[in-house]
């Protein structure tokens, strides 16, 4: 109502689960946590049981370690009966690394997007021994810095496939609109964007829960970056978008379960915190843009932090995702620089 505070974000759970375990968080409803090898250092993936077994929501990335706790959280918390559906809200690895182990080796189902299942499939097959000059121009034409460009010129490229198991074909598709039962429950699925392309999220018909994968996180907010496969790309349009379309359906009871961190009510709140803050960061950076700078020189305005060095490659390419928006827009001008690097400058 007016006047009214909305309500506060609060965190029902304020730990997670150990490895191997899982919190049970509504009837039917499991939450569990597997390990990731960066700065974000986890992905929450949960377990929905429908009857005669379960479907799972995301995978962790790919690695011994990873189906070594997904065998011991079969055996335990999932009973032993069998996982016969994964649904992948978004293609990046952390969430896509096991599907196709799941169907390869216990019959699962795959759901996802048509987006996300063939992101994942192309860039499973697409494998690269040695830079590709596009990559390395998309680099400098961002403004990398020297040294971080020869260090990873220095090494193999990262590929998808290190850390995604091989997916067969097959997928079934989910789309804006559509209804999916799970875990005794029917869930309309809503599209996010600008995170990763047809994000899936599901929204609850029967109770208060609300899957959001990485769209929406209670702490942090989503990484929105551009990279060599879409130069141009404007995720940030993407992403305002869809939070504008979601922020609607959002509820003070909603409890929200998504990629990272904690499970969390007040999404009307955190919606708004989100549009907000995304705007207020763009604002900065126009700002900034008096004088004229390249993507790698806009970390101060964008995040407000210094930037470590495992940090460095995400920040770059959502410093790239916010200069784009801003050119596209008309706010700045782009120039060449020298060494290859766009610089842009605010108009007028």
């Amino acid at each position: 109502m007016d006047g009214e505070r909305p309500p506060a974000i609060r965190y029902p759970w304020p730990e997670p689960p150990a490895s191997g375990e899982a919190v049970e968080i509504a009837e039917g409803v499991l939450w569990m946590r597997l390990p990731l090898p960066m700065a974000l250092d986890h992905v929450n993936v949960y377990a929905l049981d429908d009857g005669d077994g379960w479907t799972v929501i995301d995978t962790g990335l790919s690695s011994k370690k990873t189906r070594d706790i997904w065998e011991t959280l079969m055996a335990g918390p999932l009973a032993g009966k069998p996982v016969n559906r994964v649904v992948v809200t978004h293609h990046h690895p952390d969430h896509v690394g096991n599907a196709g182990w799941f169907q390869s080796d216990h019959g699962a189902e795959l759901v996802a997007s048509r987006t996300a299942w063939l992101f994942a499939r192309m860039l499973m097959l697409d494998v690269q021994e040695s830079w590709p000059t596009e990559t390395l121009d998309f680099y400098r034409s961002s403004g990398m810095a020297a040294e971080v460009l020869a260090k990873r010129m220095a090494d193999r490229p990262f590929n998808f496939a290190d850390v995604v198991f091989p997916m067969p074909l097959g997928f079934t598709r989910i789309k804006q609109g559509d209804v999916i039962r799970m875990g005794g429950r029917d869930w309309d699925v809503h599209m996010g964007n600008g995170h990763a392309p047809e994000h899936a999220t599901f929204w609850s018909r029967d109770d208060n829960l609300v899957l959001t994968g990485d769209q929406v996180l209670s702490s942090i907010s989503p990484n929105l970056g551009v990279y060599a496969t879409e130069p141009m790309a404007d995720p940030v349009a993407d992403w305002l978008e869809a939070c504008e379309r979601l922020q609607p359906l959002a509820r003070p009871d909603h409890l929200v379960l998504g990629g990272h961190k904690l499970p969390f009510t007040g999404l009307p709140t955190r919606m708004r915190q989100l549009i907000e803050n995304h705007h207020g960061a763009l604002e900065r950076l126009l700002n900034d843009l008096e004088t004229p700078k390249s993507a790698s020189e806009c970390f101060a305005p964008l995040f407000k932090r210094t930037i470590r060095d495992g940090e460095y490659g995400l920040a770059l390419v959502e410093a790239v995702a916010h200069v784009n928006h801003l050119h596209h827009i008309g706010a700045v001008t782009r120039t060449r620089r020298a060494d290859g690097a766009w610089v842009y400058q605010r108009k007028g």
